[in-house]
């Protein structure tokens, strides 16, 4: 009797052993499952939300800061990109939770309450809260000045951060029928008085919105990631951690933030509203040759025109203390080179401008790709071929990359300082002004883009890395 209970204990222990190594088996199995589906599909599919701090369609494609950024974690995998483009963040989750795509990739902050239910990859960006007003109203300094009304996007961040810190008093709601960019656009209609943006959304939006005033910053700073199921195993999010690494060892993180948000953290209210009036006003009666001459020379007109507009704000009699003169602000020199007769005649030098600026465009070598390329070639208009070959063997001699301008704009300033000037063939320069130069007409060109490009093309909803119905959205 003690033996065959011996043998029956003996039977329920291996028993139970076997139950827990074949569970143990299934999970392990489960747990991989989704970095093998990945690889075995050849397909990373990402979870987003349109909007122009994620992605958006142009006429040349998709675009947009996560969007690129998954792009490059899929080459990465060497798997194709699929891209599930959804308009409100309870579809979003919606999609993770049903396993409709591998992660989630829209600018999403990292909260506790998060955390209970996802994981999240390596944090990559720090955004803050701020609540907005229109300029011209009343500005709020704390919530006990508020004095209207306040609605929030349903489902994000901002809600839990009001509830945490705001006192029991004020009046606020919530809105599931309005993304955060809607009301950021309720704000300047003038349909509410106050809403919480995250600070790279604003940054992106006061270029075209100038009228976008900031209240006060309604958290500290906050973790932007990636985000996956808990069920995930550690293989993937391994490769998360390498990847992140990679990118920031070889420097194509910092292009991709300097790409879409480096030129836009300065703000001046002023300019911005002369550009947005000078856009209505005095860029008609110039367009038709920008966009005569930047066809001649292969070059996008909004470019040219934003150039021009940061040479002489549009002005044919423009003349600086130095003799430059004309809409794009020749030099004698320059002029006679592109054949340009009368620099105060707009159209000849619309087209000086650009054949010249055609001509360093060529001059760049050819190994640095657009936009880089362009932007080595605004910085050689204003402070000459010259003086940016030194401040890009400056660059090189720094031990950083002197084929991407973000690298290149860090050291221009170097050519003011002795130790490194003296040592270059050109010498001084003022080379933070080349800076500020390429810089502005960046803000500029994005808002042309906005004004002439973006509109003409948000009817056309389709994505090449999307299939057609991932682009089907409730």
């Amino acid at each position: 009797m003690q033996k065959s209970f011996n043998f029956d204990f003996i039977k329920t222990c291996l028993g139970i052993v076997i139950c827990c190594l074949v569970l143990v088996s299934c999970k392990t199995e489960q747990a991989q499952s989704q970095y093998q589906k990945i690889i075995q599909s050849k397909q990373l599919k990402i979870g987003t939300l349109f909007g122009s701090t994620s992605y958006f369609l142009t006429a040349d494609g998709a675009t947009g800061f996560e969007y690129e950024l998954a792009k490059h974690f899929a080459d990465y995998l060497d798997v194709e990109l699929v891209v599930v483009p959804v308009y409100d963040l309870s579809e979003l989750f919606a999609l993770l939770d049903s396993g409709q795509v591998d992660l989630l990739a829209a600018n999403l902050t990292r909260t506790p309450d998060r955390e209970k239910q996802y994981r999240f990859s390596p944090s990559y960006l720090k955004i803050s809260e701020k609540l907005i007003f229109k300029q011209g109203n009343i500005r709020p300094r704390k919530w006990e000045d508020l004095n209207g009304k306040l609605i929030i996007a349903a489902n994000s961040t901002h809600a839990q951060t009001v509830e945490d810190n705001a006192p029991e008093s004020l009046d606020w709601q919530v809105t599931s029928d309005l993304d955060s960019e809607e009301l950021i656009q309720a704000v300047l209609d003038e349909e509410i008085d106050y809403t919480i943006v995250d600070s790279n959304l604003l940054a992106v939006n006061r270029r075209i919105s100038p009228e976008l005033s900031i209240g006060f910053s309604v958290s500290k700073e906050q973790q932007i990631a990636w985000v996956f199921n808990q069920e995930s195993n550690d293989e993937l999010f391994a490769k998360l951690i390498d990847f992140f690494g990679a990118i920031n060892q070889d420097g194509s993180f910092a292009y991709l933030e300097d790409k879409h948000f480096g030129h836009v953290r300065d703000f001046d209210y002023v300019d911005t509203r002369q550009f947005l009036k000078a856009i209505e006003k005095t860029l008609p009666k110039y367009q038709g040759w920008f966009e005569q001459y930047a066809g001649q020379y292969k070059l996008d007109w909004r470019l040219l025109a934003a150039q021009s507009y940061q040479e002489s704000h549009w002005n044919p009699r423009a003349k600086s203390p130095t003799g430059v003169r004309g809409i794009m602000m020749l030099t004698q020199p320059t002029a006679k080179q592109v054949g340009v007769k009368s620099r105060l005649n707009a159209e000849d030098n619309i087209r000086g401008g650009a054949q010249y600026l055609a001509s360093l465009m060529k001059r760049i070598p050819a190994r640095i790709q657009d936009p880089d390329r362009t932007w080595f070639a605004l910085a050689a208009y204003n402070i000459g071929l010259g003086h940016l070959e030194d401040a890009r063997r400056i660059t090189e001699s720094l031990g950083s990359d002197p084929d991407k301008w973000h690298q290149v704009k860090k050291h221009l300033p170097f050519l003011q300082k002795k130790k490194y000037y003296k040592f270059t063939r050109y010498g001084y320069a003022r080379g933070n002004e080349a800076v500020n130069y390429v810089e502005n007409i960046r803000r500029y060109y994005d808002s042309l883009s906005w004004f002439y490009g973006l509109q003409t093309n948000t009817s056309n909803m389709t994505n090449t890395d999307a299939k057609p119905e991932d682009n089907q959205t409730n």
